[in-house]
């Protein structure tokens, strides 16, 4: 009997190639962003996250260019579907209400390479984090193999998340406009991904993206490798 895994390889599966992810159009954040820089602004971005059933998480880190040099997480993204906030640790630290955000099992979350996230927020402060999904791990129900946040969000909306603010310092005294709206995509991306499949929008067999193997295409027709006869 043919596996599950076999299965789907024969169905193909969904990937967006580099060259076809340039191609795209970007896309921008269509929310409200709201910067989290001093501990009096921390109780209203609180009450508003405690009243979302659904968050969007990342982070981001100042980048390292030498030998050796490592930073700490400087920013920690929560984002609803309507504003995203940027808590930036490097300058609060990392608050306790911040912290039962992440511990809270009533409130899903939602992010992509999520342990790795958790390993570096774990060298500023324990915690537990609870109700998580890992875009990585949930995507491949739906056939796509793509990990990055943004061929995922490639595949599924036909735009592209730009990177140019990736390598940007996040400790910078003032985050500039570029960086704020990068950083709050990132995260209101993870829920718009989730709930796009979540409700069942998103069909592989339907996808301009969808890749048939070459092994699977031979196997459905034997003859087409074989010699002729005569």
């Amino acid at each position: 009997m043919e596996t599950e895994k076999e299965s789907s390889h024969r169905k193909g599966v969904v990937t967006i190639s580099k060259g076809a992810l340039a191609e795209l159009p970007a896309c921008e954040f269509p929310g409200k962003i709201f910067i989290v820089d001093s501990l009096d602004k921390l109780p209203r971005a609180i009450e508003i996250l405690k009243s979302s059933p659904l968050i969007g998480f990342d982070t981001e880190t100042r980048p390292s260019f030498k030998k050796g040099q490592q930073y700490k997480v400087s920013l920690v993204q929560l984002s609803t579907p309507e504003v995203c906030f940027l808590f930036r640790i490097n300058q609060i630290g990392f608050p306790v209400e911040l912290k039962q955000i992440l511990e809270d099992d009533s409130i899903l979350k939602i992010g992509v390479s999520i342990h790795d996230d958790f390993h570096n927020l774990a060298k500023i402060t324990e915690f537990t984090p609870q109700s998580f999904i890992d875009l990585q791990s949930y995507v491949k129900d739906f056939r796509i193999i793509d990990n990055s946040l943004a061929r995922i969000y490639a595949i599924l909306f036909n735009q592209r998340i730009s990177k140019g603010q990736r390598l940007t310092n996040w400790e910078a005294e003032s985050l500039s406009e570029a960086q704020q709206a990068y950083a709050a995509l990132d995260a209101f991306a993870c829920i718009k991904i989730y709930t796009h499949l979540k409700e069942g929008k998103f069909n592989p067999q339907t996808s301009p993206y969808l890749t048939i193997p070459e092994e699977a295409l031979t196997e459905t027709n034997p003859s087409a490798e074989s010699p002729s006869e005569g």
